[in-house]
């Protein structure tokens, strides 16, 4: 493999085209406009910038690595010559089901296709696909530069050839693949949601506040990072979104969300992206803990 195409720009798109490009490969990063585009190669150019700073690069790197990217806002030119095209837009059934059956169109025949969701069924994606064997789930860990693990999903068509292929090439980007099957939530999220959804249930009931919760959790269980400080960092519409998949593939109360996580992505406050969730990330602050309206 030698081009890959990325579609979206976004947070997981522009770290998978980082990645790729990093590890010298040639990147086509598509998205629908130049504005996006424009926002994606800024954060990948902020995060290299920090790569050097840290050391962990050189100058010269970065360069190579910004040069090893091209853009698009057109799929069809985008993906033309592409060994592996990797759909990276927002975490949408209908919006992937409709990509797949364009690049379906669009693409050779023996182009392997994977998207980089973090929950919905790689069967059904497939199912939009001739040849669904060559579909596969390549998860992404946030940030993508430095997070090891790619969860690499099997759908019901897979085949032994594309699964060996991606899990080879997400050791050759320094990843660790780890093989799982199509399940809703794969293994990361059907383990992580439900414990963010407990956060967040356990905030709705007033037992603790924000920051408190988040504390037991960091020290208490040597979390990195408090349950509801990441909610924000993932964004509260795609742990909704998640949280509504599996909720809907196994019909289990379990998995239903939390009210107080449907009214604030209702009302706009998704966390770090919005610049609201359950601490504010305004410029003119430092993280907050937002209202204790739901304590009693």
């Amino acid at each position: 493999m030698k081009q890959i195409a990325v579609i979206g720009s976004g947070t997981m798109g522009n770290g998978i085209a980082h990645t790729f490009a990093q590890s010298g490969f040639t990147v086509k990063l598509i998205d629908i406009s130049e504005q996006a585009i424009e926002r994606g190669m800024t954060t990948i150019a902020k995060n290299l910038d920090r790569m050097v700073t840290k050391g962990s690069i050189t100058e010269e790197d970065k360069l190579k690595t910004i040069s090893n990217i091209i853009t698009y806002t057109d799929t069809k030119d985008g993906v033309v010559g592409c060994d592996l095209v990797v759909e990276a837009a927002t975490e949408n059934v209908d919006l992937k089901l409709k990509i797949f059956k364009q690049l379906s169109d669009i693409c050779d025949h023996n182009v392997i296709l994977a998207t980089n969701t973090s929950s919905i069924s790689i069967t059904q994606i497939a199912a939009q696909v001739v040849h669904p064997e060559r579909v596969i789930g390549m998860h992404f860990m946030n940030p993508v530069p430095i997070m090891k693990l790619v969860e690499i999903i099997r759908g019901y068509s897979t085949s032994n050839e594309v699964t060996k292929i991606i899990m080879d090439l997400s050791v050759k980007l320094g990843k660790t693949p780890t093989e799982v099957n199509d399940y809703p939530g794969f293994v990361a999220n059907r383990i992580l949601m439900p414990m963010i959804n407990e956060a967040i249930e356990t905030l709705f009931n007033g037992v603790a506040g924000v920051a408190e919760i988040d504390t037991v959790m960091k020290l208490g269980m040597a979390h990195p990072m408090g349950p509801l400080q990441l909610a924000d960092f993932i964004g509260l519409d795609v742990c909704l979104s998640i949280l509504n998949v599996m909720y809907n593939g196994f019909k289990n109360p379990k998995y239903a969300p939390c009210p107080l996580l449907v009214n604030m992505v209702m009302a706009g406050k998704l966390g770090v992206k919005s610049g609201e969730g359950f601490y504010d990330y305004a410029a003119s602050k430092k993280a907050e803990k937002v209202s204790k309206q739901f304590s009693k």
